[in-house]
This record gives C-alpha cells, sequence and structure tokens, in this order.
C-alpha cells in the first residue's frame, strides 16, 4: 500500500472519527474526558503499569479525576459506581457489594465460602478485593478513579475476569506545604440528619522527602422504618392443632425506630515519600476504616415506601487496614517498581434471619417447636451472626524498559496468599435451655449457646504469577502489543460445617483441640494452573485520533464446596473481542468500543431444595454478552457537557441443569426443564446504564467564580436471578431516572455548595435480595434502592 492511499485512509477515518464526535448520542461514554473537559488538563492513568495520557491508552477505560468526584459529591463506593456504566453490582448496605463489569455476573457472587469476585478492586498499586463483599473505601483527596473494562488478567490477574476498579490516592509532595478542610451537613429528604469532616496535610519534610495524611469522620442519617408488627407461628403442628392451641404470636414493639439505618465510617492514612537518590523513591502508606451500619438498606414494598418489619436487629460492622510498600527505582534505563502490602479486614454482620423461620414454620419438621420447661414455648424466630477476618498478602515485582523505546516491555512476577476465617452461626434465642429436645440435640457444650447451624470454617487462596506485556511500534503510528500470565491458584477450605447434631457424628468428623467447633467435616483442596493472554494493534490515525482492537482473555480459579458430596467447581473464563476509537477535536473528545464476550463454564451458587439452606456452587455453563459503550464530553466557555453510556445484552448460550437431590450435583436429564434455558438472560447487569452532566462556571467580581451543575442518571429494569424459579419467585426490578442538582461559588481560597441528589426522590431499584434462599424467601424479598433524596451543604477551605 503506498503512501497516498495510507495518507487518503487517514483522511477519510479521522472526518469519521470528527463527525462520531460531533453527532454523538451523549448517551454513550466509558473515559474521564469529562473531567478534562470540567478541569481543563490532561488525565494521566497508569492501567498499563505506565503513566500515561487517558486518550494514548487503547483500552476501553473510565477515570474519575479529582475534580469530577468532588463536583458529584462522591464520598462511598454507591456514588462513583452510578456514574461508571460498565459497572454493576449486587448489594445488601455498605461494605457488602459484588461488582462485576459488563454484565460478567451470575447473581451467585460474593458467597464466602465460593466463588472469588469477577472484579478486582485496587487501592493504588495493592488488591483488597474480598468475596462477600467489596470494602467501601472512603472517597477523599483522591487523584482518580480507573475503572478498567472487559478482562484484565495479563496485568492485575485472576480476580479481574471483567475488569478492574481502582482507586488512586493523592500522593506526598515534598515541593510545597498544602492542605485542605472540609465540612458538610446533610438530610435525607423524609430520613434523617447526618454530615461530615475531612481534612489532609502535605508536610514537605526536606527537599527529598514529604507526609501526606489524611482523616474524615462521616454520619450518615438513616431513610428506613422498621414499623410495628406481629406474626403468628404455628409451630409446625397446623394440623394437629385446629383450635390453635400452641400458636405463637410474636411482636417486634421493642425494635420499632424510624429512619433506623444510620451508617458512622471513620478513618484515615499516612503515607510517607523519599526520595532516597534522583533514582530511587521508597513509599510506605498504612489505611485505617471503621465502618458501622444499623438496619437494613433494603425495603419491603408489602410494607410501604421505604418501610420493613425486622423482629430481630440488624448491623454490619466492618474494620480494615492496610500497609503497603512501594518502591520505584532504576537499575541503567529500566524501570523497577515493587509492590507489597498486608491487609487485614474484619466483618461482624447480624441480621434478621426470620423469614426463613416462617417459611419452614409451615413444612411440619423445622425449628419451631420448642417448648420450654413450663410448658409454653419459645419464640423461634431466627437470627444470622456472621463473621469474616480477612488477610491478605501481596507482593509483586516488575521492570519496565524504556518508554521511548521502539520495542517496550514490562514483565513481572507475582504472589499472593488470602485467608478468611469464616464463622456462621443461626440461632434461635433461648434453645439451649429447652430441658428435653424433641427433634436435635443441642451442640455439646455451651460455646455454641443458641445455634442451631455452626460454620467455621478456614479458607486460604494462593496465587502465583509471572506475566509479561510487549509494545512494538511498527510504524510510528501502528503499534502492537502482546501480553502473557502464567499462573497457578490453590484453595483450601478446613473446618467445621453442619446442622445440630447431625453433622457433628464421631464417625465422620474428626475431633479437635479447637474450641470454636466441635471437630471438623471439611477438609478440601483444588489446584489449577494455565495462562491468560491479550494481543492489542492499535492504530494512530491522526494525532488526536486512534482507533484499536482488542484479543483478551480472563480467568477465574475454581474451587470446593463444604458438602462432601458436592463436586469441586471449575474455573471459569472470559474471553473478550473488542474494537474502539479515542478522539480529541478542539473542545470535543469521543470515546467508544464495542465488544463480544464468551464466558464458559461460568460459576453460580444455589441453595438446592432440602438442602437446608446451605449454598453450593455450581457451573452453570456458557454465556455471551455483546454491547457497546462510550462518552463524550465538550467545552465551550463556561459551559461543560459529559456524557455516559453502556448497552449489554447477556444471556446464557448452553442450559443450566438442574440438581440431582440425590448427590447435590448438577446432571442433564433428557425431557427434564432446566433451572435456566439457553437464552435466559444475566441477572443484575441492566441493557442500558447512563448519565448526562452540564456544568456552568461564570465569574463573580474580579476574582471569584460560581457554578451551577445538573445531572440525570438513568438505568434500566434487570432480571434478579438466574433461574427461572428464582426469578418467578422474586420479578424483575424497574428502570428508572434520577437528577441531581448543586450550585455553589468560590472566593479566595474558600469554597461554599449547596446540592440536592435524587432531587425528585424516585425510588430507583437496584436489586431484589432475599435473606436466605429464594425457594424460602422468595415471598418476602426487598428491594435495594437508589439513595432517596438528599440535601447537602459544603463549606471548606485550602490552605
Amino acid at each position: 500500500m503506498n503512501s497516498g492511499r495510507i495518507s487518503n485512509i487517514r483522511s477519510i477515518l479521522a472526518a469519521l472519527l470528527t463527525s462520531s464526535a460531533l453527532a454523538a448520542s451523549p448517551a454513550f461514554a466509558q473515559s474521564a474526558a469529562e473531567d478534562t473537559a470540567s478541569s481543563g488538563g490532561d488525565i494521566i492513568v497508569t492501567a498499563q503499569k505506565r503513566e500515561q495520557n487517558l486518550q494514548d491508552v487503547p483500552i476501553s477505560i473510565q477515570a474519575l479525576g479529582e475534580t469530577r468526584l468532588e463536583n458529584a459529591q462522591v464520598s462511598s463506593f454507591d456514588d462513583y459506581a452510578k456514574m461508571l456504566p460498565s459497572v454493576s453490582f449486587q448489594s445488601f448496605g455498605p461494605s457488602q457489594a459484588q461488582i462485576s463489569f459488563r454484565g460478567v455476573t451470575s447473581g451467585g457472587d460474593g458467597l464466602r465460602i465460593g466463588p472469588l469476585p469477577t472484579a478486582g478492586l485496587y487501592v493504588d498499586e495493592i488488591p483488597v478485593s474480598t468475596i462477600a463483599g467489596a470494602v467501601d473505601f472512603h472517597i477523599y483527596d483522591v487523584a482518580r478513579v480507573e475503572a478498567l473494562s472487559g478482562p484484565q488478567g495479563t496485568l492485575f490477574g485472576a480476580s479481574s475476569l471483567s475488569g478492574t476498579l481502582r482507586i488512586i490516592t493523592n500522593k506526598p509532595d515534598a515541593t510545597a506545604f498544602s492542605g485542605a478542610v472540609d465540612a458538610e451537613i446533610n438530610k435525607y429528604g423524609k430520613g434523617d440528619m447526618g454530615g461530615q469532616m475531612e481534612g489532609y496535610l502535605n508536610l514537605p519534610l526536606s527537599e527529598r522527602a514529604a507526609l501526606r495524611v489524611v482523616g474524615f469522620y462521616r454520619k450518615e442519617g438513616g431513610y428506613i422504618d422498621n414499623i410495628p408488627g406481629t406474626r403468628t407461628f404455628t409451630l409446625d403442628d397446623a394440623a394437629s392443632d385446629p383450635d390453635n392451641l400452641t400458636n405463637l404470636t410474636v411482636s417486634n414493639g421493642a425494635l420499632v425506630e424510624n429512619d433506623y439505618n444510620d451508617i458512622e465510617t471513620y478513618g484515615g492514612r499516612a503515607a510517607l515519600k523519599i526520595d532516597l537518590d534522583e533514582d530511587w523513591t521508597v513509599t510506605p502508606q498504612v489505611i485505617y476504616q471503621r465502618q458501622r451500619a444499623n438496619g437494613g438498606f433494603l425495603f419491603d414494598p408489602r410494607k410501604g415506601d421505604l418501610k420493613v418489619t425486622d423482629y430481630l436487629p440488624s448491623k454490619n460492622l466492618d474494620r480494615w487496614y492496610q500497609a503497603a510498600l512501594t518502591i520505584e527505582g532504576k537499575l541503567s534505563d529500566w524501570d523497577i517498581v515493587y509492590s507489597g502490602g498486608y491487609f487485614e479486614r474484619k466483618v461482624d454482620s447480624t441480621s434478621d434471619y426470620s423469614y426463613y423461620t416462617v417459611a419452614y414454620d409451615t413444612y411440619g419438621y423445622y425449628a419451631t417447636y420448642f417448648p420450654d420447661a413450663n410448658g409454653n414455648f419459645i419464640d423461634p424466630t431466627q437470627n444470622s451472626i456472621l463473621g469474616d477476618k480477612f488477610t491478605k498478602q501481596t507482593h509483586e515485582i516488575r521492570v519496565s524498559s524504556p518508554a521511548t523505546d521502539r520495542l517496550r516491555l514490562t514483565a513481572g512476577l507475582f504472589y499472593q496468599r488470602q485467608t478468611d476465617k469464616v464463622s456462621a452461626d443461626y440461632q434461635v434465642q433461648g434453645i439451649s435451655s429447652i430441658p428435653t429436645p424433641i427433634w436435635f440435640t443441642p451442640y455439646p457444650t455451651s460455646i455454641y449457646l443458641d445455634s442451631i447451624f455452626h460454620t467455621r470454617i478456614d479458607r486460604v487462596d494462593r496465587d502465583y504469577a509471572a506475566f509479561g506485556q510487549a509494545e512494538f511500534d511498527i510504524t510510528p503510528d501502528l503499534t502492537l502489543t502482546a501480553g502473557v500470565r502464567g499462573f497457578i491458584a490453590k484453595n483450601t477450605i478446613f473446618g467445621y460445617s453442619g446442622l445440630f447434631s447431625t453433622n457433628y457424628d464421631p464417625a465422620v468428623c474428626v475431633p479437635t483441640a479447637q474450641t470454636d467447633r466441635p471437630c471438623n467435616n471439611v477438609d478440601k483442596k483444588n489446584d489449577e494452573s494455565g495462562v491468560t493472554y491479550k494481543f492489542n494493534l492499535r492504530w494512530k490515525v491522526t494525532d488526536d485520533a486512534m482507533v484499536y482492537a482488542t484479543l483478551s482473555k480472563g480467568f477465574r480459579p475454581g474451587g470446593n464446596n463444604r458438602r462432601a458430596s458436592v463436586n469441586p467447581f471449575k474455573s471459569d473464563t472470559l474471553t473478550n473481542y473488542e474494537v474502539g476509537a479515542k478522539t480529541s477535536i478542539g473542545p470535543f473528545t469521543f470515546n467508544a468500543a464495542a465488544f463480544y464476550q464468551k464466558w464458559k463454564d461460568l460459576q453460580f451458587g444455589l441453595v438446592p431444595l432440602n438442602n437446608n439452606g446451605v449454598t453450593n456452587t455450581y457451573n452453570a455453563g456458557d454465556a455471551r454478552i455483546y454491547g457497546a459503550e462510550g462518552d463524550i464530553s465538550v467545552r465551550a466557555g463556561g459551559l461543560s457537557l459529559t456524557a455516559a453510556g453502556t448497552y449489554i445484552d447477556a444471556k446464557l448460550t448452553t442450559d443450566f441443569c438442574s440438581i440431582d437431590p440425590a448427590t447435590l450435583n448438577v446432571v442433564c436429564v433428557p425431557g427434564e426443564t432446566p433451572a435456566a434455558s439457553k437464552g435466559t438472560r444475566l441477572p443484575i447487569q441492566p441493557k442500558f446504564k447512563g448519565n448526562l452532566t452540564a456544568r456552568y462556571e461564570f465569574p463573580i467580581g474580579l476574582s471569584n467564580t460560581a457554578f451551577v451543575q445538573g445531572s440525570m442518571l438513568h438505568q434500566g429494569g434487570t432480571r434478579s436471578f438466574l433461574t427461572d424459579a428464582d426469578y418467578a419467585a422474586v420479578g424483575p426490578t424497574k428502570g428508572f431516572t434520577s437528577f441531581d442538582f448543586s450550585i455553589g461559588t468560590t472566593w479566595d481560597k474558600w469554597k461554599i455548595e449547596a446540592y440536592i441528589q435524587n432531587a425528585f426522590d424516585k425510588r430507583g431499584q437496584l436489586t431484589w435480595n432475599t435473606a436466605c434462599a429464594t425457594s424460602f424467601c422468595g415471598p418476602y424479598a426487598r428491594i435495594y434502592p437508589i439513595k432517596p433524596q438528599l440535601f447537602g451543604l459544603k463549606l471548606g477551605t485550602e490552605f
């Protein structure tokens, strides 16, 4: 092909990209160009383990910069997740979200003895992903949030099957002293008051060292009411007790409270940066956060708007810290980076599990008939007391050749060991004191108190990997990238899980000296190894326009089920085919990508009938996902417009067959209706999710500025659960649109701002959830809503 033809093709592609930027619907977006528009600068990201301008990175990435985060009053995960169209999540409340990208979710993630997450979560260079819910990192003094869509397994590892979410903090700066203090008061429209205090100090210690310290306290008011109610238990004997002589009626009067779901979060971080010489820098950092969430964050529409009837108290206490060390340096002209960290997280959760009791009250054989010493009956209402102690030790060392070379290489080694000490007690208060057990033998020691189901499992996941990614400039404008990651993954679970005396029979349960369990009846391991890859071709059509194509593969390790008869679940893989374009033409920036993904052997958590509520993980078959995502931004004088959106179509491509009641494994029987048929839509992810923001800034007087801002957020309805039976029991969520508005001004080093979120108080439905297995608790499903109408006033200063 001669140079004239290349020039003609470039001109045509540049014209097409330019016209696309001018004509693109604001419903499509997927990058941080909107932050560029609002702040007037380039966004620098590290998505490929190098510092690069966002517009030069040939992957689909959205980077919410510090200005954008502040303008949107972002402080928690829910706040920034709504701004990321490719991100979906299922949640029971703060610190309990299971994150996914591009619809890669089965709705069965987040099990404590089950699959690892489909999306990786990082703070700076260190992963902090855990099962059973992502940490709700408080967003303050954060440089940006990077959302990398699609498999990132080459550079980021096994928990990045569907994508990687990175929180990048501001680093110490030895060149200047700086600081800020920010205060806020807020109130939910029909709910309670809240507020927060935040601040940071950047302290130069010398020409080569600086310390940066951040602290915050946030109190969020509640907005869900626990209203009065009563329920009557038949105590399993409706047929033999036609006169209802043994019925028991209970009340929740002691727990009735308005706005009962308040949250208290506080913590901070400290980072020390030391330049040892011109080439070597050491940065240790420590982060601590504590969050207590009272009450529940789901409401029961059968009881009324934002109302529930809970009979036992609920809370979630989450404490975590991370100690990290980054060493950056050079050997000759190659960059070397070591990043290591130790992460520890403790989560204690108590919740009302009583609808499980309600369902079993009519079965005629379960735990609702408990006479005490006086012939009366104890309240059989059940609660769950769950605990997790997570640890994560990670080490990565990588080398990178000079960024100016025609052939550029990044390579490294990675090791991770993560553990979870799982504890679970499902209790009926007073059951340990009944004198004559009718159908079960209580646990043998007083340690287990009122537990009727008891779990103590030690889980360990180990990952070993070697990775490399090379970029080669075929021509100055055409670059080929190839990456590979070889890995070994090991999973073990050991301990006890069982119902009453049934599961600690000495014949099948190994004695132990540990006092937190009667014996050990679980001892399983699973080892896997494999390779993931990535190929990318990028063409710089002009200095301001680029197109690319990507083939990449992601991997998530398999694992073990606690029941002896249930097979281990296999690894699942995601193959991604993607084409995209990025262009910046004057004040316009437009990025877009289209993709097709093949998900093989997707992992899914399911509770089989008559399984005492125990969830097993299965490989539910294969799925395909296709869609498009993009972003557009423009700035004209003081007016900036930004938009982002994603369209997803995700469906099974094979039948998910039924569960064999004898072995509790998946079997495909010809002629038998599958649990979910080929063509079934995957749950949780809406087909469309998008946002649009307009901001106008204008001068006041000689040196002050003011602004007004409005945002619209929309997402479509979702399928709540994968299997047909679960979906029929609960139904879909409904699509919704909400609006946020703010107004404010700055003068000297001060700023004041008033805002209203969800201005018209729309009750957007994010997910339908159940407290226990849907086969039991489906009729009592509750909605996890977007935040209701919230008013706020913020005042801050910088120095």
